[in-house]
């Protein structure tokens, strides 16, 4: 009868080969959909005129004008926070304010009284007193400080002067300390002790050659009498 028939068996999986380790099911990786970074939007700056410049121009240099003058003005090579704080009162300028919001007007001014500071500011204040050349009291900024700074160190190598030296060598010029910091060289890296000992190695050296040199010449024998 049907019902007496046995059941076929399930078919087992097949046996890996011998030194083989079964593949594991691949998963199916999920798609990442790739964000696109969104573009920050500038910053607004707050207290800015509608004609506000961004980038000033003033001494052949470009200045930031979201700064504020006081700090904006220290960009220009030869004038410290000090020079630029003393500008900016004596313009009638505040000096937090920033300086793109100044009209040109203002900046030209500042720039015209940049070029007069040896008349209106005082000996001690100008970074060129009694000028060796002129004898005037001159302040230099922007590419003028940098020339005459050059040919200041020129003159000095010229001239052979204990700074020019020190210039032409690569060493500290204003008396910093060079036992540990400033070190160029083949002095980089010597200990005191090996120093030490090769400066005694080398007088032993010179010492046992001035001793063969001093010994006097052998005199020559006498002949006997008979």
């Amino acid at each position: 009868m049907p019902e007496d028939e046995e059941a076929p068996e399930p078919e087992a999986p097949p046996s890996p080969a011998e030194g083989r380790k079964p593949e594991k099911p691949k998963k199916e990786k999920k798609e990442e959909k790739a964000e696109e970074p969104k573009a920050k939007a500038p910053k607004k700056l707050e207290g800015v005129k509608e004609d506000f410049r961004y980038i000033v121009r003033m001494a052949n240099t470009d200045l930031d004008g979201t700064r504020s003058v006081a700090y904006a003005l220290t960009a220009i090579d030869g004038v410290g926070i000090r020079v630029a704080e003393a500008l900016a009162d004596t313009v009638g300028v505040s000096r937090t304010e920033r300086l793109g919001n100044l009209s040109e007007t203002q900046t030209d001014q500042i720039e015209a009284t940049l070029g007069k500071l040896g008349e209106s500011f005082p000996e001690w204040m100008v970074n060129r007193p009694r000028d060796w050349e002129s004898g005037l009291d001159l302040h230099a900024f922007g590419s003028d400080w940098n020339l005459r700074v050059r040919d200041d160190i020129n003159r000095m190598k010229m001239i052979r002067s204990y700074k020019g030296v020190r210039h032409e060598t690569g060493q500290k010029v204003r008396g910093q300390r060079t036992r540990s910091n400033g070190r160029t060289g083949l002095t980089v890296g010597v200990t005191k002790k090996a120093a030490l000992a090769a400066q005694a190695a080398k007088k032993e050296e010179e010492g046992g050659k001035a001793k063969k040199e001093e010994k006097p010449a052998a005199a020559p024998k006498e002949e006997k009498k008979e």
